[in-house]
């Protein structure tokens, strides 16, 4: 996979201070548009807390900027179509035991934000979150405990989940390393 230098976890939250400023809006105004506290959006932007990828995404709607200028810095340009070859996907790495590729980051005006998900079997319970849209994940090797709601199922190589991601939700491997395709609606 590609390693943007602009694909560090520092500068992307410098693009996200940057582009607030520009913009004009305070760090309450932002945390109260994401629904968290002023001191939990400074922690993000500050990068002393891990920015969850479904926060980039509804920052990047609130700054009614693409989620790729956020990921890279730049724009995406392609406009009929994208191809990324294996390996070739930008990488995201926000949050512990998850390793995202984007494989659609070079798409302009895209509705949909297909990654693939390496995750590593740690052991631990799975962090829940949430984010607008729809979901779909297809696993492609090992196993992933997926947890929707009070819901929980193993899915094995080829089983797939199509849900609704404003339920609390969460992925992580059992038995070893699982790599999922993930794509996200929004």
């Amino acid at each position: 996979m590609l390693d943007h230098a602009e694909n560090n976890p520092e500068q992307i939250t410098a693009r996200i201070r940057e582009i607030r400023q520009i913009l004009e809006m305070t760090p309450r105004e932002v945390a109260d548009k994401l629904g968290i506290t002023e001191d939990l959006y400074q922690q993000y932007e500050s990068n002393r807390v891990s920015l969850p990828i479904s926060t980039l995404y509804q920052l990047a709607d609130i700054f009614s900027t693409d989620f790729t200028i956020l990921l890279t810095g730049d724009a995406p340009r392609m406009g009929d179509y994208t191809l990324v070859r294996a390996g070739q996907g930008v990488n995201i790495d926000r949050c512990p035991g998850y390793k995202f590729s984007a494989l659609a980051f070079n798409y302009i005006g895209r509705t949909m934000e297909p990654m693939l998900v390496e995750l590593a079997d740690d052991g631990k319970e799975v962090p829940l979150i949430t984010h607008g849209g729809q979901e779909f994940n297809l696993v492609l090797s090992g196993s992933v405990k997926v947890v929707i709601g009070k819901h929980e199922f193993v899915l094995n190589e080829g089983d797939a989940c199509y849900f609704n991601p404003r339920v609390p939700h969460g992925q992580r491997a059992v038995g070893g390393k699982a790599t999922f395709l993930t794509v996200i609606q929004r």
